[in-house]
């Protein structure tokens, strides 16, 4: 989903907010769960995760093509952690999706293929 796709969605569920208030809305929610990421605060919703912003070392890597050494600086990256009920949500769904899935990109064993080629020497 993206956000386009989430505000068009909300617009369509509320009768008292136009579309433009919701997409304000929007925009200023993430706004602001990205300056408390920006700001090394934590958010949490509950039932559905936290955020955090996770440092990480600098580090030296290699340029692939040329395979000299890069220095990467420090840095923080966000960090989302999937809270209980959505883990089990996403964990239900996708076991009941399952069997669906399976049957969409399995490939039959070549001994239940329907035709077989014809032996060789016959």
């Amino acid at each position: 989903m993206t956000k386009s796709e989430l505000i068009a969605l909300l617009a369509a569920r509320q009768d008292t907010l136009s579309r433009e208030d919701v997409d304000a809305a929007v925009r200023i929610i993430l706004r602001r769960m990205s300056d408390a990421l920006a700001g090394g605060e934590r958010i949490e919703i509950r039932g559905f995760g936290s955020f955090t912003s996770v440092p990480r070392p600098a580090r030296t890597a290699r340029n692939p093509r040329t395979g000299e050494p890069v220095a990467i600086p420090a840095r923080h990256v966000p960090h989302f952690k999937p809270g209980k009920e959505l883990r089990e949500r996403v964990n239900a769904q996708i076991a009941a999706d399952a069997p669906r899935r399976l049957q969409r990109h399995s490939v039959p064993h070549p001994s239940q293929s329907p035709a077989s080629p014809p032996a060789v020497g016959d």
